[in-house]
């Protein structure tokens, strides 16, 4: 992708849930390379070539502000946070500005780099989705996150966004969309939903 395309991707740091199943509240305040986690991914983004970052809050929102340093992004409260990841996809791509291709992240990816980020915008092509992938156990290539909409299947994606579900459902409908990437050398792609995880913090 050009770099000039590049300026027009804003990442989407979903950030909302209350970490029931971790038990240890929001995910996003959990302590990071010193820091919490939803700050440093968020910069991630950002220093990956994201134009900006929309960081959608939810469970404990005014916690998460008063505890993170998130000064260099952009912040939306979810109150339907409760709803489920739907609700909080619909927020943010909707926050996105006009035009621009969407990165959407989670917040319980503590192994996501800047390297990565920069992969995929780089591989990203017009009208399609870009995901990455990682591979199993059995060899075969699983998608994950993060994923980049491209911005002419915003309004299709955001519509079809409903319970715990952000982009799922409009994947499954347009497989033919998606283009994987490889990003098995860079992490596992592991999300952090159970206390067995927290080493991923480390």
């Amino acid at each position: 992708m050009a770099d000039l395309d590049k300026q027009r991707t804003t990442a989407v740091l979903l950030a909302a849930g209350a970490g029931t199943r971790l038990g240890l509240g929001p995910k996003a305040l959990l302590r990071f390379q010193g820091r919490t986690l939803v700050e440093v991914l968020a910069d991630v983004l950002l220093a990956g070539g994201c134009r900006e970052v929309v960081t959608v809050l939810g469970a404990d929102a005014a916690t998460v502000r008063a505890a993170a340093d998130l000064s260099r992004h952009r912040i939306i409260n979810n109150p339907a946070w409760a709803s489920g990841m739907g609700s909080s996809f619909r927020a943010g791509v909707t926050a996105a500005a006009p035009g621009d291709h969407v990165l959407i992240a989670l917040v319980d990816m503590p192994g996501l780099t800047a390297e990565a980020v920069a992969r995929l915008l780089a591989s990203h092509r017009p009208g399609r989705v870009t995901a990455a992938a990682y591979r199993g156990n059995d060899g075969k290539q699983q998608r994950g996150h993060p994923l980049l909409l491209d911005s002419s299947l915003r309004a299709e994606a955001t519509e079809m966004a409903t319970g715990d579900a952000g982009a799922r459902y409009f994947l499954q409908a347009h497989p033919e969309l998606i283009d994987l990437i490889d990003f098995s050398d860079l992490s596992a792609g592991e999300d952090l939903d159970t206390p067995g995880q927290l080493h991923l913090l480390e």
